[in-house]
């Protein structure tokens, strides 16, 4: 019987959790990186993402891709990849050039 008030409460709770998000989150959150980062690629700053994760995804060899890190930072993009011994290795790439410019061993 008292799961049955807790959970709602809890609900709540985490719904008001939500408005105390930090100024970042929330501009992410209404997509202005991802409008931001579209206008950086029509002006010619950075390429296409798409072209970056094909170029770099020959060059992991038989690293799986799984995500990047949002917001890309002053043009430099951050990519995980999982290797097949279960290793997580990060790749930073140069969205001008599409060059790795780092990476984790």
């Amino acid at each position: 019987m008292m799961f049955r008030f807790t959970l709602p409460i809890m609900g709540g709770l985490l719904a008001l959790t939500g408005a105390d998000m930090p100024a970042s989150a929330q501009r992410f959150q209404r997509g202005e990186d991802q409008q931001d980062a579209r206008k950086a690629m029509l002006d010619g700053q950075v390429m296409p993402f798409s072209v970056i994760k094909r170029r770099v995804e020959r060059e992991m060899d038989e690293a799986t891709y799984v995500g990047v890190a949002p917001p890309p930072r002053e043009g430099i993009y951050r990519m995980q990849f999982l290797r097949k011994d279960g290793k997580v290795v990060w790749v930073d790439v140069d969205g001008k050039t599409g060059n790795i410019i780092a990476r984790t061993r």
